[in-house]
């Protein structure tokens, strides 16, 4: 018969290696799940160049910020 002392060491490291695997699928998964989720945000519009005019309107909405900041710090312009 086994030494209970061998029983119990190989259980134990058989049962170490069946977590050691599950929570090696489990990173796996989550790594894909965070690839899938910067795919995703790589396809949003934000991302995309601006057209000519969008890029006005953003210089126009820049300047406007500036003035109103201006104008709260008590500088004229």
């Amino acid at each position: 018969m086994a030494n209970p002392t061998l029983l119990l060491a190989l259980t134990t490291l058989i049962g170490l290696g069946i977590v050691a695997m599950t929570v090696l699928a489990i990173w796996q998964g989550w790594l894909q799940l965070k690839l899938h989720e910067l795919d995703r945000t790589r396809d949003t519009p934000e991302t995309t160049p601006l057209t000519s005019h969008a890029r006005i309107e953003l210089a126009d909405v820049k300047e406007r910020l500036r003035r109103l900041e201006a104008i709260a710090a008590g500088v004229d312009l």
